[in-house]
């Protein structure tokens, strides 16, 4: 069995959670979990979101972190980079698992949402989110903790096959696997060799210049 590495794509507001992205990208690394997200393109933008899409496409799970800010909201649609970054994952089928914050109202201000129509946002998004699996986290530890044991829940009801060190590729194939295929491998070199000096067995049905040959005619004088 080979050892695998899953991958994890992990979306949030940033400045306000480095803290808790801190802590998530240590809970994978503890399960032996490749962390994206953020990280590549912290100033997400509408010229990035086909790469975006292209990083949770090859991410085997996906994560969203959510607190008191919505995040910055894409020109082309009007949803936040982080909301359309869960809504792809989902179309896309990944597994997706939640981690809104307890207690928003208690948050900095500066880590909050204080216009009405942002916070409609933010409060639909979260909404959202609690249709799907989700947990709730007070803190950064806490969030890390409850990552971990989602993602090790996820893993077990939606196993993916990951990504797979080139050197442990070798141990996929028996050595009796390998005799196997050089046999056979030497046995259609032979016929092909063979085939390539051989004549076509079709050509005994034809006349070979040597043969007694009578043909029945008749000839007329003018």
């Amino acid at each position: 069995m080979t050892d695998a590495r899953h991958q994890v794509f992990v979306s949030s507001t940033y400045l306000d959670l480095l803290e808790e992205r801190s802590e998530a990208m240590q809970a994978l690394l503890e399960l032996e979990c490749m962390p994206a997200g953020m990280e590549l393109f912290p100033a997400a933008n509408d010229t990035q979101w086909e790469w975006i899409k292209r990083v949770i496409d090859e991410s085997d799970y996906y994560a969203v972190i959510l607190a008191g800010r919505y995040g910055s909201i894409s020109k082309e649609t009007g949803l936040s980079f982080t909301e359309m970054e869960y809504r792809y994952a989902i179309e896309s089928g990944k597994p997706v698992v939640g981690f809104l914050h307890s207690d928003i109202e208690n948050l900095p201000a500066k880590f909050t949402e204080t216009q009405p129509s942002r916070r409609k946002k933010l409060d639909e998004f979260r909404a959202l989110v609690q249709t799907r699996l989700c947990k709730f986290y007070s803190s950064p530890t806490d969030l890390g903790a409850k990552l971990s044991r989602s993602i090790t829940q996820l893993k077990k009801q939606h196993p993916k096959p990951g990504w797979v060190r080139v050197e442990n590729l070798k141990d996929l194939i028996t050595s009796d696997d390998v005799l196997v295929l050089r046999k056979e491998n030497d046995e259609l070199k032979a016929r092909l060799d063979a085939l390539a000096i051989e004549a076509p067995k079709s050509q005994d049905r034809l006349a070979h210049g040597e043969e007694t040959v009578e043909l029945d005619f008749i000839c007329t004088k003018e």
